[in-house]
């Protein structure tokens, strides 16, 4: 069970770390405006907007070239897309459901009450498709909303700073997506059979976080420890709870080991923080990166995901789980050596390289 956490935790979890924060409100935005903010150059001023950037037909080339495939998935090294469909699912970056749909599978399997019967299979599919499609993709779309003012300096070729879909158009597929997802979650708990709906909460409790991770006042990914924190619990917790939950009763150990796993998801959550150092210290957010350097940065995000695997480790191995302490320990190996490979040398150069070969183990 343990080796299947640590594939779900690690596969494309930064993915939604790719960009930042900007500082408007869902409803209503503020009036400020990358294209009219001033520039200071010695004593100098001179008017950004006439070095607006221009959106390129692609990303810039992570080694592999822009593509199709990459645009759907949502990935660095996207094609520049036209059809509106497309670029909606863009959006929702497919590439980050499958650690939420391995989080099902955990909490189902850690239940003790899964069977392969079809009405099962049936529930954990539609768990899954909340957990994924829906409410993930509500979450990318919102922090893909709210980050379009930074997006416009560290990714300007992003789908809403380079106009190829409206504001409103986005908005709608927010809300759709939202309500879906708790649409959803509150059909599972009257077809389990719940006297209190403990899938509808979390489902609520999940897209409240997604919110205010990107969302003013709070803005939790302003602060590098407390947003980060919050990415990871979301992404390996919430979806394992809502699994559990369906199919059996949530365990204090369950939820202990899962908390506890999430501080790795604090760690995989910086990679991505190096490549948007410039835009984030621009509007004043307080990366890791940016509040501590890259090269401090670089260590406690590695600390960060190893020293927590390892620890998850020992905590299987005094559960009397000896053989899934083992297999853990196998997974961290390669991991330890990819992140001396690639990402230590240079994480802004390596980073998607890094999570290509070492994240998916």
């Amino acid at each position: 069970m343990a080796s299947v956490l640590n594939s779900a935790l690690s596969l494309n979890l930064s993915n939604f770390k790719r960009k930042r924060v900007r500082t408007q409100f869902l409803v209503s935005p503020l009036s400020l405006s990358l294209s009219r903010r001033r520039v200071t150059m010695g004593a100098a001023e001179t008017d950004a907007n006439e070095a607006k950037p221009q959106a390129p037909d692609k990303a810039p080339d992570s080694g592999g070239g822009g593509s199709s495939f990459n645009q759907l998935l949502g990935i660095k090294g996207a094609a520049k897309e036209t059809n509106k469909w497309k670029i909606r699912l863009q959006l929702t970056k497919p590439v980050t459901w499958p650690p939420l749909v391995l989080g099902v599978v955990c909490g189902a399997a850690a239940s003790g009450n899964f069977d392969w019967t079809l009405e099962d299979v049936a529930k954990s599919i539609v768990c899954m498709l909340m957990s994924g499609p829906l409410l993930t993709g509500y979450t990318q779309t919102i922090n893909d909303y709210y980050d379009r003012e930074i997006d416009a300096i560290n990714e300007p070729y992003r789908p809403i700073p380079s106009g190829v879909i409206s504001e409103n158009e986005v908005i709608t597929q927010i809300w759709i997506l939202l309500l879906g997802g708790l649409g959803l979650a509150g059909l599972l708990d009257v077809w389990a059979g719940h006297d209190f709906p403990i899938v509808f909460y979390l489902a609520l409790g999940g897209s409240l976080v997604s919110y205010i991770y990107s969302a003013p006042p709070l803005k939790l990914k302003q602060n590098g420890w407390i947003g980060n924190y919050a990415l990871g619990a979301s992404y390996i917790s919430l979806p394992w709870w809502a699994g559990q939950a369906l199919f059996g009763t949530l365990t204090p150990d369950i939820i202990v080991l899962t908390l506890l796993y999430s501080i790795a998801g604090l760690g995989i959550a910086i990679v991505n923080d190096f490549k948007s150092i410039e835009g984030d210290r621009l509007l004043g957010l307080q990366s890791l990166p940016v509040a501590f350097g890259a090269e401090t940065a670089k260590w406690i995000c590695v600390g960060a995901i190893d020293i927590t695997q390892i620890s998850v480790a020992g905590y299987l191995l005094g559960a009397g789980k000896p053989y899934h302490a083992l297999a853990l320990l196998g997974l961290i190996i390669p991991q330890v050596f990819f992140q001396f490979q690639y990402f230590l040398k240079d994480p802004v150069k390596y980073d998607v390289k890094y999570q290509d070969v070492a994240e998916p183990e």
